[in-house]
């Protein structure tokens, strides 16, 4: 059988993604347009097509079926793969105790077409468990069973295909209503209709494994109905090894990375954080690079003369960042402590594009009153800002718990952006990138080798490289998070992967 005909993790497609009333009511029009007002026949083909194709030789498929329409699918999956020859398809039948008629209807073809009856001692022996039990119909509290059926199929060992959603995720937030760990087995989801942003999101991307989507002949309508957000993948080179030949190093920008306390003012040392984002915008095409330690404002460490690894990064004091020419692009934070205090409002008026990053952001989250209208102030005068929070640094900037924020990821990158005006860059698995028009979007790339200190502060350096070559703009902020994302889907398994060796891996981006 061929498999449905996208499979939207692969680079170079950008799809709209719907909530779950959205696609309600994208769902509500397709019905309209079937000839039986029913979508469940052409779901339980693709479901049996796609089972066959990502096992094509297992022998023992275990269909689990909850009591509402996700379970019909399933069944009518059941019956198309019984229907195609296959003889070793076992149901588990949760039905509740009023089983509606298209329900009851499919549960009757699949045992007709001669699928098994079994129990959840069947899913040990399974070559393929086919996950039918919610799909985006989850209301919340889920009953005892239901949770315990979550919990069970998130810790199988045989592959696992997803029936619209995995089962106990939220499609619209990535959050899981219980204790998700990863998935011990290769995952597969096959979303009907539409692409739901939580597949995307926080606990979303390890639940929901890699991500197909049937359109069940209705593709049209994604495009008529608003979208909650847009996957991003660049469809073009993500790299560029080429210049034009009169190119000199003013036609690629200007950086200027102000972090890094020497330690004059709170006893700590974090120069390797704003080193980090320095040699990151150098890396990734920065025409010139200047890097002003903060904790001493007469001169520089001189401990720190040059750097030995990237001489090319120019070092000044950072109060001279104020007098450097508007179009330099300002990366402000990064392992900044509270020795960034005292210059941070000098800099938010200034007109300088700028990326806000870690400490940056724990002040303007301390000095919310004065510091946030600055940054309103910077929006009136049209000054292009981006902040880079991770969760943690969101919920201090919102006043709320880390847990709110992961549970409703795209509307918080929203608020802050319609807050201060600026671009609003929600770190963490499926990256969320919100702009002050509404434009929101979930980055495809990035792995949990991104998992470790210092790949923020590249982050932050790679955004600074790309609004220098590239101009400000919410698309130069995007394609720096995916190049970010990038490095790491293609970093070999066999080197660990640092921020010290991410920087040094940032190239230019077209």
């Amino acid at each position: 059988m061929p498999t449905p005909n996208i499979q939207p993790h692969r680079p170079g497609h950008q799809h709209p993604l719907h909530g779950v009333q959205a696609t309600r009511d994208i769902e509500q029009v397709a019905l309209h347009r079937s000839p039986d007002h029913s979508l469940i026949e052409p779901a339980g083909r693709a479901v049996a097509r796609l089972s066959q194709a990502i096992a094509p030789h297992a022998k023992r498929v275990v269909v689990v079926c909850g009591p509402g329409l996700n379970g019909a699918d399933g069944l009518m999956a059941a019956h198309a793969l019984c229907v195609s020859g296959h003889t070793g398809v076992t149901l588990i039948n949760l039905q509740g105790e009023n089983p509606s008629p298209p329900r009851q209807q499919a549960l009757n073809k699949a045992r007709a077409a001669g699928a098994n009856e079994g129990n959840d001692t069947d899913l040990d022996t399974a070559d393929l468990v086919i996950d039918a039990l919610l799909g985006i119909g989850m209301r919340t509290p889920l009953p005892d069973r239901l949770a315990q059926w979550c919990v069970r199929l998130n810790q199988l060992v045989c592959p696992v295909l997803c029936v619209d959603a995995p089962s106990g995720l939220d499609c619209d937030s990535g959050q899981a209503l219980f204790d998700a760990v990863t998935p011990p087995s290769p995952r597969h989801t096959l979303s009907l209709l539409t692409l739901k942003p939580g597949l995307f999101t926080a606990q979303g991307r390890d639940m929901a494994g890699d991500v197909w989507l049937d359109t069940l002949g209705h593709a049209d309508l994604l495009h008529t109905t608003p979208a909650s957000a847009h996957w991003f993948a660049p469809g073009h080179r993500v790299w560029t090894t080429s210049a034009p030949h009169h190119s000199h190093k003013g036609s690629h920008g200007d950086v200027m990375v102000i972090g890094g306390d020497q330690g004059h003012t709170s006893g700590h040392r974090m120069v390797g954080a704003a080193v980090l984002a320095a040699r990151a915008a150098l890396g990734a095409g920065a025409g010139r690079v200047y890097l002003g330690l903060l904790g001493d404002n007469h001169r520089s460490d001189p401990h720190l003369i040059f750097d030995t690894v990237e001489p090319g990064l120019m070092l000044k004091r950072p109060t001279d960042a104020l007098a450097m020419p508007r179009s330099t692009v300002f990366v402000c934070g990064c392992g900044a402590g509270d020795a960034l205090g005292e210059l941070l409002p000098s800099l938010l008026a200034s007109p300088h594009p700028m990326v806000l990053d870690a400490d940056a952001l724990n002040l303007l989250a301390k000095g919310k009153d004065k510091l946030s209208l600055l940054m309103q102030e910077r929006a009136q005068r049209g000054l292009f800002t981006v902040i880079t929070p991770h969760p943690l640094e969101a919920a201090r900037l919102c006043d709320m718990g880390v847990a709110e924020v992961q549970c409703q990821r795209l509307a918080v990158a929203a608020q802050l952006s319609q807050r201060w005006g600026c671009v609003t860059v929600l770190k963490g698995s499926g990256t969320v990138v919100s702009s002050p028009s509404g434009d929101t979007s979930i980055n495809a790339s990035g792995n949990g080798k991104l998992a470790t200190a210092g790949t923020g502060d590249v982050l932050a350096g790679m955004i600074g490289a790309q609004l220098a070559r590239c101009g400000p703009s919410s698309l130069s902020v995007r394609t720096a998070v995916y190049a970010h994302g990038l490095m790491a889907d293609v970093w070999p398994d066999t080197l660990p992967l640092t921020a010290s060796r991410l920087a040094a891996a940032a190239r230019p981006m077209a």
